[in-house]
C-alpha cells in the first residue's frame, strides 16, 4: 500500500497569472540554443560548426570528462552561429530551424528485451542523458555508477509551475515506457512522488513505481524534500532523478525511433497577457513569445523556469533544457514610501504576518497578490536563530548553519549540516521568506560548487 507523507512545514505564495489549463499555441522558434550552461559540471567539447546541418538528435555537444555523454539538437536545422563569451567560453549553439523537421532513425526498440547497458547505451547515444540528474551536487548522473535509487515527482506545487497533469495527460504511455527503461539502471528501482491532494490524475495510472503521496505545502513539490523523507541521501551514497518531461522523451525514443523533446509549457506569471500552456522545444527563443508580454519587455523579467528558482534570461534568453514553465514578473523598480515602518500594505504578501493584510486574508483564503521583484529592504547581517528557516523547510537539516557553513567554506561543517541532501531550489521558500535579503540560492549553490572541486 503507497504511504502519505504529510508535511507540516512550508508556504504557498499566492501569485498572480496561474496558466489557464488549455493549449493557446504551437511556438516554432526560428532560432534554438543548446546552452551548455543548463548542464551543471559540464565540460563542452564542441561537435559542429557554423554551417553545419543537424537533425534532432545529433550531438552538438560532447562532455571532456566523460565522452559518453553528448548533448543533441532538439531540432533539425543549419549552424547558424557559435556563441562565446569572455575567454571564448562557449555559450551557445544557435540552430536556424527547419521548417519540416527531421530526426535521425533511432530505431524502434523494445524496452522488455533490452539489458540494462543496451537501455544506457541508447539512452546516451541519442542525447537524452542529461535528463538523468546526479544528487549529491545535481550534475549529469555518471553512466559508470549505480545509484540507490530514481526519483520522479508528479507534484508542482511551486508558485505558477506547469500542473503535471494537465502538461502530460497525452503523455502517459511514453512516460510509461521510460519507466520501464530507466528502472532497469537501478536496483532500488523508480520512486514516483504524488499529491495526495489531486484526486484521479491520469498519472495514478503508472505502474512499474513505489509511489508516494505528499500532503502539505510549497516545497512539497522539491525532489529534495521527497527524497529526505523516502531515503536520505548519505555520504557515500547517490541517487538519480528525472523529470516527467525526461521520461517522456525517453519513452518515445524506445516506442517511435525518435529524439522528441517537445513538450507543453505554462507562460504565466502578473505580466503574462491570457497566462495559457504553449507547446515547444528546449532552447526556445524567448522573444518568439511576443503575443504573451506586448510591448513592454523592459519592465518584464523573463524567467525560464519558476519564479521560485528558475533563471533570469531576458528577453533575448531561450528556454532552459529541463524547464516547462516560462514566468513573466514585473521588474520592481520603484522606491516604497517608509518602507518596513509602513504597516498597511493592503497590496502585498507577508509571510509572516507583518502586514496589517493578513487580518483580511482568513475571509479571502484564495486571494493572488501582483508580485514583483522588490526584496522590499536590502541584504544584511543574518540575526534570526536556525528555527525562522526550518520553519518552512520540511528537511531535516539545519538550513540556517548549512548557508553559514557554504559561506565559510567549511567542508566538515557543509557535510555535517546536510550539504548533500539539497540543491539550491530546496531552499528557494527559505530565501523568499529571509528578512535578511540574502541569496540563500547562490549561496548554496557555491557551496555545491566548492565540494565538487575538492571532492573531486
Amino acid at each position: 500500500m503507497s504511504e502519505t507523507i504529510v508535511l507540516k512545514k512550508g508556504l504557498n505564495i499566492p501569485i498572480s497569472g496561474v496558466a489557464e489549463k488549455r493549449l493557446s499555441k504551437t511556438v516554432n522558434s526560428d532560432i534554438v540554443a543548446v546552452q551548455p550552461a543548463n548542464f551543471k559540471a559540464l565540460l563542452p567539447r564542441l561537435l559542429v560548426k557554423e554551417g553545419d546541418s543537424v537533425l534532432a538528435g545529433s550531438p552538438v555537444l560532447q562532455d571532456k570528462k566523460n565522452p559518453d555523454i553528448i548533448i543533441s539538437s532538439p531540432v533539425s536545422g543549419v549552424v547558424k552561429e557559435i556563441v562565446r563569451g569572455e575567454k571564448r567560453k562557449l555559450l551557445a549553439v544557435l540552430i536556424q530551424r527547419d521548417v519540416e523537421q527531421k530526426s535521425v532513425d533511432f530505431g524502434v526498440k523494445k524496452v522488455e528485451a533490452l539489458s540494462a547497458d543496451e537501455i544506457k547505451a541508447a539512452i546516451l547515444g541519442s542525447g537524452l542523458w542529461p535528463f538523468l540528474v546526479q544528487r549529491p551536487y545535481g550534475i549529469i548522473a555518471n553512466p559508470q555508477a549505480e545509484p540507490k535509487a530514481i526519483f520522479v515527482s508528479a507534484i508542482a506545487t511551486a508558485p505558477l509551475a506547469a500542473d503535471p497533469d494537465f502538461a502530460f495527460a497525452t503523455e502517459v504511455n511514453a512516460i510509461q515506457t521510460g519507466i520501464s527503461a530507466v528502472a532497469k539502471l537501478s536496483k532500488g528501482g523508480v520512486h514516483l512522488s504524488l499529491d495526495a491532494c489531486v484526486k484521479n490524475s491520469p498519472l495514478e495510472r503508472l505502474n512499474g513505481v513505489t509511489k508516494h503521496y505528499f500532503k502539505g505545502k510549497y516545497p512539497k513539490g522539491c525532489l529534495g524534500v521527497q527524497i529526505s523523507h523516502i531515503s536520505p541521501i548519505r555520504k557515500d551514497e547517490i541517487v538519480w532523478t528525472i523529470t516527467l518531461q525526461g521520461l517522456a522523451a525517453i519513452g518515445k525514443l524506445f516506442s517511435k525511433g525518435v529524439c522528441d523533446m517537445s513538450r507543453k509549457v505554462a507562460v504565466s506569471g502578473p505580466m503574462a497577457i491570457e497566462p495559457s500552456y504553449i507547446s515547444c522545444v528546449p532552447g526556445t527563443a524567448i522573444s518568439s513569445l511576443k503575443p504573451f508580454y506586448g510591448s513592454n519587455a523592459e519592465e518584464i523579467r523573463f524567467v525560464s523556469g519558476d519564479v521560485m528558482c528558475g533563471k533570469n534570461v531576458g528577453e533575448q534568453g531561450y528556454l532552459g533544457f529541463a524547464d516547462n514553465t516560462i514566468t513573466l514578473i514585473k521588474e520592481g523598480t520603484e522606491k516604497e514610501l517608509l518602507g518596513w515602518a509602513r504597516p498597511f500594505r493592503f497590496k502585498q504578501f507577508s509571510s509572516d504576518h507583518t502586514y496589517f493584510n493578513w487580518c483580511l486574508g482568513w475571509l479571502t483564503p484564495k486571494r493572488t497578490f501582483d508580485m514583483d521583484t522588490n526584496l522590499h529592504g536590502g541584504p544584511r547581517a543574518f540575526v534570526m536563530s536556525d528555527g525562522y528557516y526550518a520553519h518552512y523547510l520540511p528537511m531535516d537539516i539545519y538550513p540556517l548553519y548549512l548557508v553559514k557553513a557554504c559561506l565559510a567554506g567549511n567542508i566538515e561543517k557543509m557535510e555535517q549540516f546536510g550539504i548533500y541532501e539539497v540543491l539550491p531550489e530546496d531552499l528557494a521558500v527559505c530565501e523568499f521568506a529571509d528578512p535578511s535579503k540574502n541569496n540563500i540560492q547562490d549561496i548554496i549553490a557555491q557551496g555545491i560548487d566548492l565540494m565538487l572541486k575538492e571532492m573531486a
